[in-house]
C-alpha cells in the first residue's frame, strides 16, 4: 500500500526556499510570510522524518536527503504549471450551423466557405443541406438562407439576391449551325424541370422557376413548356445541364460562378427579374451573437462583390 503524499503548499514552499536559500524570498514569491513558510517546510520534515533544509550561518542549505529529490520536484510543479496554462487558454470550439437550400450551398456557398474559415479558423461550420426550413428558433440552425420563404415573426432577415432567372445549358448546344441561338430555338431543345412539388412551403417560388411562367413573361408562345425532363433535386437538374442534356433555368447571380468555369452558358440574354429572392436569416436571439453578425456581415460583402 502507498504511503500518502505530503501536503503540496508543503512541497511547493520546500522547493522554492531551496531555489532561493531563502525564507524571506520563498515567501514573497509565495505571497505569505517567512514564517508560514518555516512551518510547511517543518511540517514536511516531520511527514518525512527527515531533515530537509538547515541553517548555514546566516543563510540556508539543502541537506543530501533534500536534493535527492529536488530536482524531480522542481520538474513536476513546472509540468503543473503548463497544465494549468493549457487549461486556461483552452477556448471551446466555436459552431456555426447553417441551413441552406441545396442548389444554392453547392453552386454558391460552399465555393465561397473557405474565405469566412481564413477569417475565423476557430470556428467549425456545418451545412445543414435541406429543401425543409430550419426551425430557428429552436436552435436546429444558427442561420438560414431561404429562398422565396417569407421571413416569419420574430426572424431578422437580410436580403442577399434579387431573383434574376435566366436559361443555361451546355456550350456545346449552342455550337454549329442547329445551336441555340434564340428563344424559338427551345422549341427544339430539351427542357430540363425542377419538380418542386414537394415545396409545400412556397407556392411562388414553384411558379417562379417554371417554364410555363418563365416564357409567358417573356411573352413567348407555341412552345410546349410542359415537355423534357425533370428532377426532384436541382442539383441533378444542372448537372444535367452541364452534361449537354438540355437547357435548366437558374438564377443568374448563383449560376455565375459555372458560367464563368465554362460549364454553362447563356444562350440567350432574356432574363426574367422576380420580386423572389435569397435571403439569410436568423432568430433575433442568434442575431445577437458576434459569431452570426461576423456571419451575416460576412457574407452580405459577398454577395456585393
Amino acid at each position: 500500500m502507498s504511503q500518502p503524499l505530503p501536503s503540496l503548499n508543503a512541497l511547493r514552499a520546500f522547493e522554492t526556499t531551496c531555489r532561493h536559500l531563502s525564507f524571506a524570498q520563498a515567501a514573497e514569491e509565495l505571497h505569505v510570510t517567512p514564517a508560514a513558510v518555516k512551518q510547511l517546510v517543518r511540517k514536511l520534515e516531520e511527514h518525512l522524518g527527515i531533515a530537509l533544509v538547515e541553517r548555514s550561518g546566516r543563510g540556508l542549505k539543502v541537506t543530501p536527503a533534500g536534493r535527492a529529490g529536488l530536482e524531480a520536484l522542481a520538474a513536476g510543479f513546472q509540468q503543473i504549471e503548463d497544465a494549468v496554462g493549457q487549461i486556461r487558454g483552452y477556448r471551446q470550439p466555436r459552431r456555426l450551423i447553417i441551413s441552406a437550400e441545396p442548389s444554392f450551398a453547392t453552386a454558391w456557398l460552399v465555393p465561397r466557405l473557405e474565405r469566412f474559415r481564413a477569417l475565423h479558423a476557430d470556428v467549425d461550420v456545418l451545412i445543414d443541406s435541406s429543401l425543409r426550413l430550419a426551425d430557428l428558433e429552436a436552435g436546429v440552425a444558427d442561420v438560414a438562407i431561404r429562398f422565396g420563404a417569407a421571413p416569419q415573426k420574430g426572424m431578422v432577415a437580410h436580403r442577399l439576391f434579387d431573383e434574376t432567372l435566366c436559361a443555361f445549358c451546355s456550350p456545346s448546344l449552342t455550337r454549329g449551325p442547329d445551336g441555340l441561338k434564340q428563344l424559338t430555338d427551345l422549341s427544339r431543345a430539351t427542357l430540363i424541370h425542377w419538380d418542386t412539388s414537394a415545396l409545400t412551403w412556397a407556392t411562388a417560388t414553384r411558379d417562379c422557376v417554371s417554364w410555363q411562367s418563365w416564357l409567358s413573361q417573356l411573352g413567348v408562345e407555341r412552345i410546349d413548356a410542359r415537355r423534357g425532363i425533370s428532377f426532384s433535386d436541382y442539383n441533378l437538374a444542372v448537372q444535367a445541364a452541364i452534361a449537354g442534356q438540355g437547357v435548366v433555368l437558374g438564377s443568374l447571380p448563383i449560376m455565375r460562378d459555372l458560367v464563368s468555369a465554362g460549364l454553362l452558358v447563356r444562350p440567350f440574354t432574356d432574363v426574367v427579374e422576380t420580386s423572389i429572392g435569397y435571403d439569410i436569416i436568423a432568430s433575433e436571439r442568434a442575431a445577437r451573437t458576434m459569431l452570426v453578425q461576423s456571419f451575416i456581415a460576412w457574407i452580405k460583402a459577398e454577395t456585393a462583390r
